[in-house]
């Protein structure tokens, strides 16, 4: 299992989580990029993008129940499954700017929420696949460490 599934798989337990999020292109993103024709590179690039910025944000929602989170999730989904081209994917995300805009605010994350913030910065500066890649091993790894009952505890 590559690390982009491990980290999916990892950030989406839920029964209910897994048959919603875990769609076909969500996971199957990776290995139609490494499949891909070179015309179609940059279309299934911004793919795997979607799935791992997808997959971080949900660790977000999860450590600190933001809603904010959820919403930008959502929307990553939606492109992740309408979208047939990367102009596709700008229009369903623009449409949606001002969420992506209120993420960071009345966020409150502690250091494990901080590092995946930074992961997902990164995915959206990614510039190649193996940079993604990347970032999907320290996601995976960060996510086998995240401990989710510290915020039901208090």
């Amino acid at each position: 299992m590559t690390p982009y599934e491990q980290l999916l798989h990892l950030a989406f337990t839920a029964p209910n989580d897994v048959k919603y999020y875990l769609t076909p292109n969500a996971l199957q993103a990776y290995d139609l990029l490494r499949k891909a024709p070179p015309a179609q590179l940059p279309f299934r690039f911004e793919q795997v993008r979607l799935g791992l910025a997808m997959g971080l944000l949900k660790l977000v929602s999860e450590l600190g129940d933001h809603d904010e989170s959820r919403q930008v999730l959502d929307v990553l989904h939606r492109a992740l499954n309408e979208a047939r081209s990367p102009e596709d994917i700008d229009r369903i995300i623009g449409r949606e700017a001002r969420l992506f805009d209120r993420l960071y605010e009345n966020l409150y994350v502690n250091e494990e929420g901080e590092e995946l913030l930074n992961l997902f910065g990164r995915t959206l500066d990614a510039d190649a696949p193996e940079l993604l890649e990347e970032v999907a091993q320290e996601g995976a790894d960060l996510a086998r460490t995240l401990d989710f009952s510290a915020d039901e505890d208090e």
